[in-house]
Protein backbone atom coordinates (compact mmCIF):
# COMPACT_ATOMS: atom_id res chain seq x y z
CA UNK A 1 0.00 0.00 0.00
CA UNK A 2 1.52 3.19 -1.14
CA UNK A 3 1.14 6.19 0.98
CA UNK A 4 0.91 9.60 -0.98
CA UNK A 5 0.71 12.76 0.28
CA UNK A 6 0.52 16.50 -2.12
CA UNK A 7 4.08 16.71 -2.84
CA UNK A 8 4.48 13.41 -4.78
CA UNK A 9 0.79 13.14 -5.19
CA UNK A 10 1.37 14.08 -9.10
CA UNK A 11 4.50 11.94 -9.64
CA UNK A 12 2.40 8.88 -8.38
CA UNK A 13 -0.04 9.08 -10.76
CA UNK A 14 2.61 9.89 -13.87
CA UNK A 15 3.79 6.50 -12.41
CA UNK A 16 0.49 4.52 -13.42
CA UNK A 17 -0.16 3.38 -16.28
CA UNK A 18 -3.02 1.05 -15.17
CA UNK A 19 -5.86 1.77 -12.37
CA UNK A 20 -4.93 3.52 -9.61
CA UNK A 21 -7.46 3.64 -6.56
CA UNK A 22 -6.56 5.78 -4.07
CA UNK A 23 -8.56 6.07 -0.35
CA UNK A 24 -9.40 10.02 0.81
CA UNK A 25 -8.76 9.23 4.43
CA UNK A 26 -8.38 10.78 8.53
CA UNK A 27 -7.50 9.04 11.19
CA UNK A 28 -10.42 10.11 13.47
CA UNK A 29 -12.79 9.04 10.81
CA UNK A 30 -15.19 5.67 12.22
CA UNK A 31 -16.19 4.84 8.50
CA UNK A 32 -12.59 4.94 7.34
CA UNK A 33 -11.66 2.83 10.47
CA UNK A 34 -14.67 0.56 9.08
CA UNK A 35 -13.16 -0.06 6.16
CA UNK A 36 -9.28 0.01 6.27
CA UNK A 37 -8.77 -3.39 7.11
CA UNK A 38 -9.82 -4.53 4.10
CA UNK A 39 -8.92 -2.06 1.93
CA UNK A 40 -5.49 -3.33 3.04
CA UNK A 41 -6.01 -6.59 1.56
CA UNK A 42 -7.13 -5.17 -1.79
CA UNK A 43 -3.82 -5.18 -3.19
CA UNK A 44 -3.98 -9.19 -2.55
CA UNK A 45 -7.30 -9.34 -3.85
CA UNK A 46 -7.76 -7.28 -6.73
CA UNK A 47 -3.71 -7.87 -8.29
CA UNK A 48 -4.09 -6.03 -11.54
CA UNK A 49 -5.30 -2.68 -9.75
CA UNK A 50 -2.75 -0.74 -7.35
CA UNK A 51 -4.09 1.05 -4.39
CA UNK A 52 -2.53 4.06 -2.12
CA UNK A 53 -4.29 6.28 0.56
CA UNK A 54 -3.94 9.83 1.46
CA UNK A 55 -4.78 11.37 4.86
CA UNK A 56 -6.81 14.98 3.65
CA UNK A 57 -5.86 16.15 7.29
CA UNK A 58 -2.03 16.06 6.37
CA UNK A 59 -2.73 16.47 2.24
CA UNK A 60 -5.53 19.01 2.30
CA UNK A 61 -3.93 20.38 -0.84
CA UNK A 62 -5.12 17.63 -2.72
CA UNK A 63 -8.05 16.75 -1.35
CA UNK A 64 -9.01 20.31 -2.46
CA UNK A 65 -7.53 18.93 -5.67
CA UNK A 66 -10.30 16.60 -6.59
CA UNK A 67 -13.24 17.85 -4.57
CA UNK A 68 -13.28 15.75 -1.78
CA UNK A 69 -15.43 16.56 0.50
CA UNK A 70 -16.34 13.67 2.33
CA UNK A 71 -14.05 10.71 3.61
CA UNK A 72 -13.51 8.16 3.09
CA UNK A 73 -13.65 8.66 -0.25
CA UNK A 74 -12.07 6.44 -3.02
CA UNK A 75 -11.02 7.73 -6.69
CA UNK A 76 -9.55 6.02 -9.07
CA UNK A 77 -7.11 7.30 -11.97
CA UNK A 78 -6.14 5.59 -14.72
CA UNK A 79 -3.18 6.46 -16.49
CA UNK A 80 -2.77 9.95 -14.38
CA UNK A 81 -6.64 10.98 -15.38
CA UNK A 82 -9.20 11.11 -12.74
CA UNK A 83 -11.72 8.40 -14.24
CA UNK A 84 -14.53 7.74 -11.25
CA UNK A 85 -14.93 8.37 -7.95
CA UNK A 86 -16.77 6.80 -4.55
CA UNK A 87 -17.93 9.40 -2.87
CA UNK A 88 -18.54 9.04 0.95
CA UNK A 89 -21.99 8.65 1.54
CA UNK A 90 -21.71 5.48 -0.81
CA UNK A 91 -18.41 4.26 1.13
CA UNK A 92 -19.82 3.14 4.73
CA UNK A 93 -19.46 -0.32 4.06
CA UNK A 94 -16.85 -2.85 3.34
CA UNK A 95 -19.37 -4.25 0.57
CA UNK A 96 -19.49 -1.17 -0.86
CA UNK A 97 -16.12 -0.02 -1.21
CA UNK A 98 -15.03 -3.92 -2.36
CA UNK A 99 -18.23 -3.54 -5.05
CA UNK A 100 -16.92 -0.30 -6.67
CA UNK A 101 -13.19 -1.43 -6.97
CA UNK A 102 -14.18 -4.94 -8.09
CA UNK A 103 -15.57 -3.23 -11.19
CA UNK A 104 -11.98 -2.49 -12.01
CA UNK A 105 -10.35 -5.49 -11.63
CA UNK A 106 -9.35 -7.65 -14.93
CA UNK A 107 -11.74 -10.25 -14.01
CA UNK A 108 -14.59 -8.22 -12.76
CA UNK A 109 -14.13 -9.29 -9.26
CA UNK A 110 -12.06 -10.06 -6.30
CA UNK A 111 -9.41 -13.35 -6.77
Amino acid sequence: MTTLTDAVFAEALRQKPGFLVVKFYANWCPDCRRVEAAYRQFPERFPGLAFAELNTDENQGTARLYDVRGIPSFLVFEGGRLVDRLYSRDAKSVAQVEGFVSSFAPSGKAS
